[in-house]
């Protein structure tokens, strides 16, 4: 189900995403206002295209692995278009990007982790709006006894909390973090 109403779009977690990847871009130098521009607004559009059929805010989880921004041995696909259309190399990409980054674009809620045992920070965090269900639902058994039953409750656990549920394998080191703040 492509979800897009339940509190509006993705607008926010994109823009936090491509602003903290920016950023980097911009504080390495060698890039000028004008190719970061054009980098941030290639790189909102390819996210926004690639995610359009995989954003469900009534289930944030859902689709994560397909929303998330991985650079490791391997560019980022998506990140290297963005680049590509401002005339940087995959090379270039590396030199500017830290070499071990993990960015989830998740409905509620923008993480990332620098290091494959860095610390995952949280970027951008919002409410889900209110959902709107029955105080109680009635369920009608096979006799034809009709009873009450509670409603359903929706925990909201982000994908990062059941990763770090499961802990790490090392310890973590320290890392040089940067935020993003609106």
């Amino acid at each position: 189900m492509h979800t897009l109403c339940a509190r509006g779009t993705m607008k926010p977690e994109i823009t936090a995403a491509v602003g903290f990847l920016s950023r980097f871009l911009r504080v390495k130098g060698h890039v000028n206002d004008r190719q970061v521009q054009t980098f941030s607004q290639s790189l909102q559009d390819i996210l926004s295209e690639h995610y359009k059929h995989h954003w469900f805010p009534d289930r944030p989880c859902k689709g994560s692995g397909y929303r998330c921004i991985r650079i490791n041995h391997k560019m980022d696909p998506l990140v290297g278009q963005a680049g590509q259309r401002i005339g940087l190399t995959i090379q270039q990409l590396y030199m500017l990007l830290p070499s071990e980054l993990t960015l989830w674009v998740d409905p509620f809620e923008v993480s990332y982790r620098i290091g494959e045992d860095g610390s995952i920070c949280v970027l951008y965090e919002s409410q889900p709006g209110p959902m709107i269900m029955p105080v109680t639902a009635t369920t009608s058994s096979p006799s034809g006894n009709s009873g009450s039953v509670s409603p359903m409750v929706d925990s909201h656990i982000s994908c990062k909390e059941e990763l770090m549920v499961l802990g790490r394998t090392s310890p973590s080191k320290a890392y040089n973090m940067m935020t993003v703040s609106s």
